[in-house]
């Protein structure tokens, strides 16, 4: 079982899984669908492809610095472009 897809599949329904079902609040048998499953997993994939492509946190403020030395927007642009190639899946708050 996918659980990390299945928590995210059944958010705020299903607080606990065995290797065999998963469970609400309750206690009681939460009937799982596979294609909410794939749904909730292909998101997590996209999510930490996302996480992946930003650079270091390192590298990010040795741009930031380079950036405030020379008056450019590298940083800014870079940031950008990592966000506009691996949008958010839609169910994910923008702040």
């Amino acid at each position: 079982m996918d659980h990390e897809a299945i928590y995210r599949a059944y958010a705020g329904t299903v607080v606990s899984i065995n290797d065999v079902n998963a469970f609400d609040k309750d206690g009681k048998v939460v009937s799982i669908e596979q294609s909410k499953v794939d749904t909730a997993r292909s998101d997590l994939n996209k999510l930490n492809s996302r996480i992946g492509a930003y650079p270091s946190f390192g590298d990010q403020l040795d741009q930031l610095y380079w950036d405030k030395k020379n008056g450019t927007n590298k940083w800014v642009e870079a940031i950008d472009k990592v966000k506009s190639d691996n949008p958010k899946p839609s169910d994910i708050p923008k702040p």
